[in-house]
């Protein structure tokens, strides 16, 4: 009787809690609060997108169209595509190395890949470029040699995708890392007791537990592949028709007033994005079911 008086006594207390106007908002700030964030979403978030597809279609679909069909147009689409298609999976490969190795192993130095695996996120890419420029460049480092083998890294495709991995490599392992260390290693040393081999255990149980969480960081990776401008800049040379990525033709573009073609060219990578952002909401959301489901399985 005295536990059930205690327990009623607790829900009053509760409820006299909730009731307090210090714990809930007035709607007067509720709506305030929506009230600017969507202000904020529409004002720079919306509006820009709309306006770039608006001028895009501002002298006709037929002019948007030939736009996207210039020759040096399609070569940008082909090198964009191309520096994502090297540069993804390097960092796939990479980020899911350096997340197993920082996740089930303790060795010295781990803290210090993990500070240099967040090196291109406080990094400018105009820095990154830059220091390829140095490195295999004319005047370079490497350079004399490159030169005397008939090798093109900087101004070529090659410095191209070196720059795009260096700004790219973070997205998988930083996504991998914390959830590795959350899972644990349970599951993975119960598949070795009973027998399984190391490339057994990474199929059968490692990679299904991660699957999501690789996905999300390829997205990301591509993502920011595509549309990098900084790095790629400084290697690139602005070749036209050779080594301008997308970014780069948008630029050329607008620099020499062709504002249409510019924003035609700018309406494809915005359509890119709006593409990576449903496929990033629809991997969410199968992440989300995917943990409610284990979550129940432990329940029960």
């Amino acid at each position: 009787m005295a536990g059930a008086t205690s327990l009623h006594a607790g829900g009053a207390s509760a409820a006299r809690f909730e009731q307090r106007t210090a714990t809930r908002e007035t709607p007067l700030v509720k709506w305030t609060l929506i009230t600017v964030g969507l202000l904020f979403f529409g004002i720079f978030l919306l509006l820009p997108l709309v306006t770039v597809f608006v001028e895009a279609l501002r002298k006709g679909v037929e002019a948007y169209f030939s736009a996207l069909n210039d020759p040096d147009a399609l070569s940008a689409m082909g090198l964009t595509l191309t520096a994502a298609a090297l540069a993804v999976p390097i960092n796939l490969v990479f980020g899911v190395a350096a997340a197993w190795a920082i996740a089930r192993f303790e060795f010295p130095g781990k803290h210090l890949l993990i500070t240099l695996i967040d090196l291109p996120f406080s990094v400018s890419p105009v820095v990154a470029g830059l220091v390829f420029v140095l490195l295999f460049g004319a005047q370079g480092w490497f350079g004399p040699w490159l030169r005397e083998h008939d090798i093109r890294i900087v101004f070529a495709v090659p410095g191209i995708v070196l720059a795009t991995l260096f700004v790219t490599f973070p997205f998988v392992a930083r996504e991998l890392i914390p959830l590795m260390q959350a899972q644990g290693r349970e599951e993975e040393e119960a598949a070795i007791v009973l027998g399984a081999s190391g490339w057994q255990t990474f199929w059968h149980v490692t990679l299904p537990n991660i699957k999501w969480g690789l996905l999300y960081g390829v997205i990301l990776s591509n993502a920011r592949a595509m549309g990098e401008f900084g790095a790629v800049s400084v290697v690139s040379g602005h070749i036209r028709g050779e080594t301008n990525t997308l970014p780069l033709h948008v630029e050329i573009l607008y620099n020499e007033y062709q504002f249409a073609a510019a924003f035609a060219v700018a309406s494809l990578l915005a359509l890119l994005a709006l593409i990576t952002l449903v496929i990033k909401s629809w991997v969410e959301y199968r992440a989300g079911e995917a943990q409610a489901n284990t979550s129940e399985k432990h329940a029960s």
